[in-house]
């Protein structure tokens, strides 16, 4: 099945930014059967320093322009049936480690659209052409339930995420609603601290109270055990701090706390909450160049996952960096911040290399595909990061509930052990 005409579009992000969708038409050249795949690519709000080039140097209608005279001329006629064959003309056509001169939104929407082709071409679900007739195990649903930082303009808690994680639920529907109800119950303690807070959301359907960041861990703490009690599952709370846009060069800047922290502050201080609040997940606690920092709270607090985001950018060498530290026990997976399912494959196997698990995760300004429940189950990650509530997070966590659905008695869920 070979590539016989590509497009490429401009469309929007559940947050209204403007991002690319490319369409790819496959032909069977000797039976003439036809199909058309597309997808467009998500866009993050805090995006790390070593990501790929979003857009190239001019914007989208560059993006577009790359695309109609470098990148289709070029994958037309190339067989989708064979893995990251579109991937590495991607590279090639590119030459660039960041793609700037295609864009990193075009090489990712490109790369999605040439898989599910393959699938659809062979047959099989997305799943399965990523990861093998072996892809059976189903991640555990991270979710956002309240919200601060930068995805919420900084009108909210100092720390950007509070998340919650089913640890051991029977299949994937309860961790799924395990997760929803957990988002439902908060609103209610919201409301005692909070008595004019109007229901506010932010990009991923997290709450968004003026409160502070301990307040909201306590809230967090509260309705995660309540919902744990009723539905006999063990519920893990944490943070992505996204420490990298609290850092000014010398201390990390705490706006609404009024607080400063130098490094080593910010070190005792992210310690005293995994303590206190027993925090199972901690994401980005140091910014995105102290790989030593990472490292030691890695040694103090080794059966939690201590995880990179902005720290690795789903990049394969700045994962064996951090891998030959011991800086993480988990990695953050965001294909769009690599530009292609064949590098984030390549992040994966580092990070397994090393003993990390995987968290595939979505962005803030995400799409309506489903196309990251797929690879979370092919590339075998341990969790999902694709928040709570809303049309393009409930996308992914319904199509998991799919994929759990064929699977049937094949299918196992990830189960943690933390202590």
């Amino acid at each position: 099945m070979q590539i016989s005409d590509a497009w490429i579009r401009k469309v929007f992000t559940g947050r209204g930014d403007v991002t690319v969708e490319v369409e790819l038409t496959v032909e069977d050249s000797v039976t003439g059967d036809v199909l058309v795949t597309r997808a467009a690519a998500p866009a993050g709000a805090s995006r790390g320093a070593h990501e790929v080039l979003y857009f190239p140097e001019g914007g989208v209608d560059a993006a577009l322009a790359a695309f109609e005279k470098l990148v289709a001329p070029e994958i037309v006629g190339l067989d989708v049936t064979e893995p990251y064959s579109t991937d590495g003309k991607l590279e090639e056509v590119d030459g660039t480690q960041r793609f700037e001169k295609i864009g990193g939104a075009v090489a990712i929407a490109t790369s999605f659209a040439a898989a599910e082709a393959g699938a659809a071409s062979l047959g099989v679900p997305l799943y399965s052409f990523i990861g093998g007739a072996y892809a059976r195990r189903l991640p555990l649903p991270l979710g956002n339930v309240i919200g601060g930082g930068k995805h919420s303009r900084g009108l909210g808690p100092d720390i950007q995420e509070f998340l919650a994680m089913p640890l051991n639920p029977p299949d994937i529907y309860t961790a799924v609603y395990t997760n929803v109800e957990i988002h439902k119950r908060v609103l209610k303690y919201i409301l005692k601290v909070d008595t004019s807070f109007t229901g506010g959301k932010n990009d991923e359907g997290a709450w968004t109270p003026r409160i502070s960041s301990t307040t909201a861990l306590k809230i967090l703490r509260e309705a995660a055990r309540e919902v744990s009690g009723e539905l006999g599952v063990e519920v893990g709370i944490g943070v992505d701090v996204a420490a990298s846009s609290l850092w000014n060069g010398e201390k990390y800047v705490y706006k609404n706390e009024g607080v400063k922290r130098d490094p080593r502050e910010q070190f005792e201080f992210i310690a005293k909450l995994i303590e206190e609040y027993d925090l199972v997940y901690v994401e980005d606690p140091f910014h995105e160049e102290d790989f030593q920092s990472f490292a030691e709270l890695r040694d103090r607090f080794k059966d939690r996952l201590i995880v990179g985001d902005d720290l690795f950018v789903t990049n394969p060498e700045r994962i064996k960096k951090g891998g030959k530290i011991g800086a993480a026990t988990g990695v953050i997976i965001k294909p769009d911040q690599i530009g292609t399912l064949l590098r984030a494959h390549q992040a994966v196997s580092a990070a397994r290399e090393f003993g990390m698990r995987v968290i595939v995760s979505h962005r803030s300004g995400d799409t309506e595909y489903k196309t990251l429940a797929h690879i979370a189950v092919g590339f075998g990650a341990e969790v999902i990061k694709t928040g709570i509530m809303g049309g393009e997070r409930t996308a992914k966590l319904n199509e998991l509930i799919r994929i759990g659905d064929y699977l049937g008695k094949w299918a196992t869920i990830t189960q943690i052990r933390i202590h």
